[in-house]
């Protein structure tokens, strides 16, 4: 799939970025270091659950994914 002739936006400001700029997919390095600073902020997470028994065990040993409880509300 070509780029080419496809609008694209920065996700940080929404500007629309050429898809050979230096900074693709963002307009600027100031774009870039704002968003990389929501990820270590924690402002981004990834919402799908931890399945895998052996990662649960390092975290404390909950199995439950997030949202699901033993007793009704």
């Amino acid at each position: 799939m070509s780029l080419k002739g496809k609008i694209l936006r920065c996700p940080t400001c929404r500007t629309v970025v050429a898809h050979d700029d230096e900074n693709f997919p963002f307009c600027s390095d100031r774009c870039r270091v704002i968003d990389l600073g929501k990820w270590a902020s924690g402002g981004y997470r990834i919402s799908s659950p931890i399945l895998d028994p052996e990662v649960l065990e390092g975290l404390g040993g909950n199995t439950q994914p997030h949202g699901e409880h033993d007793e009704e509300d």
